[in-house]
């Protein structure tokens, strides 16, 4: 069952990767074409794995996809810092700042996880 906190977690995860699609688009003809995929699909997988980790069918379910979400994450950050060497892009620097807000969101939720015991 999803909450408030999870479905603005959710959208915030969303509006990422579609930012990252944006920001792709507007630089499409100063970046390889396999730079441009592979932060696309590692931002996006972000949310993704976020999303069926919503409706996962077992606490073991639940935490492999969170943890999926977080190394998409820390693989976005990687390749966003690829783009700002190549590019000039301000706007790059704010999407690595998100992707590390994303990352330590995502490290505690899986914080949280280690403390709670099994239900």
């Amino acid at each position: 069952m999803k909450t408030t906190q999870s479905e603005e977690l959710e959208e915030r995860f969303l509006q990422f990767g579609v930012n990252v699609i944006k920001l792709t688009q507007s630089l499409n003809n100063e970046l390889p074409f396999s730079v441009i995929n592979q932060v696309i699909r590692s931002s996006t997988s972000i949310g993704a794995n976020y999303s069926e980790a919503q409706n996962a069918s077992s606490r073991a379910d639940f935490k492999n996809k969170i943890f999926i979400s977080k190394k998409e994450a820390s693989e976005t950050r990687y390749w966003l810092r690829i783009v700002a060497e190549l590019t000039n892009q301000e706007s790059v620097d704010g999407l690595i700042d998100e992707s590390q807000q994303i990352l330590l969101i995502l490290q505690k939720i899986i914080n949280t996880l280690r403390e709670k015991p099994a239900t």
